[in-house]
Protein backbone atom coordinates (compact mmCIF):
# COMPACT_ATOMS: atom_id res chain seq x y z
CA UNK A 1 0.00 0.00 0.00
CA UNK A 2 2.99 2.61 0.56
CA UNK A 3 3.20 3.07 -3.60
CA UNK A 4 -0.49 3.88 -3.70
CA UNK A 5 -0.03 6.40 -0.17
CA UNK A 6 2.89 8.24 -2.00
CA UNK A 7 1.19 8.26 -4.81
CA UNK A 8 -1.91 9.81 -3.33
CA UNK A 9 0.19 11.97 -1.24
CA UNK A 10 2.00 13.75 -4.23
CA UNK A 11 -1.24 14.71 -5.58
CA UNK A 12 -0.52 18.81 -6.43
CA UNK A 13 -4.10 19.61 -3.43
CA UNK A 14 -3.14 22.45 -1.59
CA UNK A 15 -3.67 21.48 2.20
CA UNK A 16 -1.84 22.83 5.03
CA UNK A 17 -3.50 22.35 8.46
CA UNK A 18 -0.78 22.80 10.90
CA UNK A 19 -1.36 24.62 14.26
CA UNK A 20 -0.04 27.81 12.67
CA UNK A 21 -1.98 28.23 9.79
CA UNK A 22 -5.23 27.15 11.41
CA UNK A 23 -4.82 29.82 13.53
CA UNK A 24 -4.67 32.47 11.43
CA UNK A 25 -8.16 33.34 11.67
CA UNK A 26 -10.05 35.61 9.24
CA UNK A 27 -12.40 38.27 8.85
CA UNK A 28 -15.76 38.27 7.69
CA UNK A 29 -14.51 40.40 4.53
CA UNK A 30 -11.50 37.92 3.98
CA UNK A 31 -13.29 34.46 4.29
CA UNK A 32 -15.73 36.45 1.57
CA UNK A 33 -12.94 37.34 -0.55
CA UNK A 34 -10.66 34.22 -0.34
CA UNK A 35 -14.36 32.04 -1.06
CA UNK A 36 -14.42 34.00 -4.31
CA UNK A 37 -10.32 33.03 -5.43
CA UNK A 38 -11.36 29.31 -4.40
CA UNK A 39 -14.43 29.52 -6.94
CA UNK A 40 -11.98 31.26 -9.68
CA UNK A 41 -9.15 28.90 -9.15
CA UNK A 42 -11.58 25.97 -9.19
CA UNK A 43 -13.29 27.23 -12.53
CA UNK A 44 -10.09 27.54 -13.96
CA UNK A 45 -8.35 24.12 -13.02
CA UNK A 46 -11.20 22.77 -14.72
CA UNK A 47 -11.17 24.90 -17.60
CA UNK A 48 -7.57 23.31 -18.09
CA UNK A 49 -9.13 19.88 -18.06
CA UNK A 50 -11.04 20.22 -20.99
CA UNK A 51 -7.84 19.74 -23.51
CA UNK A 52 -7.38 16.32 -21.92
CA UNK A 53 -9.19 13.63 -22.99
CA UNK A 54 -10.23 9.87 -21.87
CA UNK A 55 -9.02 8.63 -18.10
CA UNK A 56 -6.61 11.50 -17.94
CA UNK A 57 -9.47 14.33 -18.19
CA UNK A 58 -11.14 12.47 -15.52
CA UNK A 59 -8.27 12.27 -13.33
CA UNK A 60 -7.79 16.11 -13.97
CA UNK A 61 -11.36 16.93 -13.50
CA UNK A 62 -11.26 14.75 -9.95
CA UNK A 63 -8.20 17.03 -8.91
CA UNK A 64 -9.65 20.08 -9.74
CA UNK A 65 -13.00 19.29 -7.76
CA UNK A 66 -10.46 18.02 -4.66
CA UNK A 67 -8.58 20.61 -4.70
CA UNK A 68 -11.83 22.90 -4.55
CA UNK A 69 -13.40 20.67 -2.07
CA UNK A 70 -10.34 20.75 0.54
CA UNK A 71 -9.80 24.78 -0.21
CA UNK A 72 -13.19 25.59 1.48
CA UNK A 73 -12.89 23.26 4.26
CA UNK A 74 -9.67 24.41 4.51
CA UNK A 75 -10.98 28.24 4.43
CA UNK A 76 -13.57 27.00 7.00
CA UNK A 77 -10.95 26.07 9.43
CA UNK A 78 -9.73 29.22 9.20
CA UNK A 79 -12.53 30.95 9.82
CA UNK A 80 -14.11 28.94 12.47
CA UNK A 81 -11.16 27.74 13.88
CA UNK A 82 -12.03 23.98 16.08
CA UNK A 83 -11.97 20.59 16.14
CA UNK A 84 -14.61 19.81 14.12
CA UNK A 85 -13.69 22.06 11.16
CA UNK A 86 -9.85 20.01 11.19
CA UNK A 87 -11.45 16.88 10.97
CA UNK A 88 -13.91 18.04 8.26
CA UNK A 89 -11.15 19.23 6.61
CA UNK A 90 -8.73 15.79 7.22
CA UNK A 91 -11.97 14.14 5.73
CA UNK A 92 -11.77 16.28 2.84
CA UNK A 93 -8.28 15.85 2.10
CA UNK A 94 -8.84 11.93 2.08
CA UNK A 95 -12.07 11.86 -0.07
CA UNK A 96 -10.24 14.06 -2.53
CA UNK A 97 -7.46 12.13 -2.25
CA UNK A 98 -9.73 8.51 -2.93
CA UNK A 99 -11.29 10.24 -5.84
CA UNK A 100 -8.08 10.65 -7.67
CA UNK A 101 -6.60 7.65 -6.42
CA UNK A 102 -9.86 5.45 -7.98
CA UNK A 103 -9.38 7.42 -11.47
CA UNK A 104 -5.88 6.23 -11.19
CA UNK A 105 -6.94 3.00 -11.11
CA UNK A 106 -9.18 3.09 -14.07
CA UNK A 107 -5.64 3.17 -16.01
CA UNK A 108 -5.53 -0.56 -15.04
CA UNK A 109 -7.47 -3.76 -15.40
CA UNK A 110 -7.83 -7.13 -14.08
CA UNK A 111 -6.66 -8.07 -10.22
CA UNK A 112 -4.12 -5.05 -10.56
CA UNK A 113 -6.99 -2.63 -11.08
CA UNK A 114 -8.70 -4.57 -8.05
CA UNK A 115 -5.97 -4.43 -5.92
CA UNK A 116 -5.56 -0.54 -7.12
CA UNK A 117 -8.84 0.06 -5.95
CA UNK A 118 -8.77 -1.85 -2.68
CA UNK A 119 -5.54 0.36 -1.63
CA UNK A 120 -7.31 3.66 -2.43
CA UNK A 121 -10.19 2.25 0.00
CA UNK A 122 -8.06 1.45 2.40
CA UNK A 123 -5.93 4.59 2.37
CA UNK A 124 -9.32 6.37 2.68
CA UNK A 125 -10.61 4.54 5.54
CA UNK A 126 -7.08 4.90 7.31
CA UNK A 127 -7.14 8.80 6.71
CA UNK A 128 -10.66 9.08 8.03
CA UNK A 129 -9.81 6.69 10.99
CA UNK A 130 -6.69 8.91 12.24
CA UNK A 131 -8.72 12.44 11.90
CA UNK A 132 -11.59 10.90 13.79
CA UNK A 133 -9.39 9.68 15.92
CA UNK A 134 -7.65 12.89 16.37
CA UNK A 135 -10.75 14.93 16.80
CA UNK A 136 -12.41 12.42 19.55
CA UNK A 137 -8.49 13.09 21.32
CA UNK A 138 -8.78 17.27 20.72
CA UNK A 139 -12.15 17.07 22.25
CA UNK A 140 -11.83 14.81 25.09
CA UNK A 141 -8.20 17.04 25.75
CA UNK A 142 -10.48 20.33 25.69
CA UNK A 143 -13.21 19.11 28.03
CA UNK A 144 -10.76 18.36 30.12
CA UNK A 145 -9.00 21.66 30.08
CA UNK A 146 -12.20 23.26 31.71
CA UNK A 147 -12.62 20.46 33.85
CA UNK A 148 -10.63 18.67 37.28
CA UNK A 149 -7.24 16.27 37.03
CA UNK A 150 -10.23 13.32 36.89
CA UNK A 151 -11.36 14.86 33.88
CA UNK A 152 -7.93 14.25 32.67
CA UNK A 153 -7.59 11.08 33.46
CA UNK A 154 -11.17 10.21 31.79
CA UNK A 155 -9.71 12.46 28.34
CA UNK A 156 -6.89 9.80 28.49
CA UNK A 157 -8.47 7.07 28.66
CA UNK A 158 -11.01 8.22 25.75
CA UNK A 159 -8.04 9.00 23.34
CA UNK A 160 -6.77 6.05 24.21
CA UNK A 161 -9.93 4.08 22.97
CA UNK A 162 -10.12 6.25 19.64
CA UNK A 163 -6.40 5.22 19.05
CA UNK A 164 -7.30 1.59 19.35
CA UNK A 165 -10.48 1.80 17.08
CA UNK A 166 -8.63 4.05 14.35
CA UNK A 167 -5.79 1.32 14.52
CA UNK A 168 -8.58 -1.52 14.15
CA UNK A 169 -10.24 0.03 11.15
CA UNK A 170 -6.76 0.28 9.59
CA UNK A 171 -5.71 -3.05 10.13
CA UNK A 172 -9.62 -4.67 8.70
CA UNK A 173 -8.80 -2.46 5.77
CA UNK A 174 -4.92 -3.28 4.87
CA UNK A 175 -6.28 -7.21 5.16
CA UNK A 176 -8.98 -6.46 2.76
CA UNK A 177 -6.09 -5.28 0.65
CA UNK A 178 -3.92 -8.63 1.48
CA UNK A 179 -7.00 -10.42 0.48
CA UNK A 180 -7.28 -9.01 -2.92
CA UNK A 181 -4.19 -9.25 -3.64
CA UNK A 182 -4.41 -13.26 -2.95
CA UNK A 183 -6.51 -13.34 -5.76
CA UNK A 184 -3.88 -12.96 -8.36
CA UNK A 185 -3.33 -16.41 -7.64
CA UNK A 186 -5.05 -20.07 -7.45
CA UNK A 187 -4.71 -23.76 -6.15
CA UNK A 188 -2.43 -24.06 -3.39
CA UNK A 189 -0.84 -20.54 -4.10
CA UNK A 190 -4.28 -18.80 -3.17
CA UNK A 191 -4.62 -20.90 -0.38
CA UNK A 192 -1.14 -20.30 1.29
CA UNK A 193 -1.23 -16.19 0.23
CA UNK A 194 -4.83 -16.44 2.57
CA UNK A 195 -3.02 -18.71 5.33
CA UNK A 196 -0.34 -15.92 5.42
CA UNK A 197 -2.55 -13.26 5.37
CA UNK A 198 -4.93 -14.37 8.21
CA UNK A 199 -1.74 -14.87 9.67
CA UNK A 200 -0.47 -11.93 9.86
CA UNK A 201 -3.73 -10.16 10.55
CA UNK A 202 -4.78 -12.35 12.99
CA UNK A 203 -7.99 -13.93 11.18
CA UNK A 204 -9.66 -17.23 11.85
Amino acid sequence: MNTLTNTVIAISISLAFSASVLAQTLSQEQYKSSKEQIAADYKSAASACDSLAGNAKDICKAEASGSDKVANAQLDARYRPSAESTFKLRVAQADANFVVAKERCDDRAGNVKDVCLKEAKAAEVTAKADAKAKMKTANANEQAARTSATANDKAGAQGDVARRDAASTKRDADYTVAKEKCDAFAGDAKSTCMNEAKARFERS
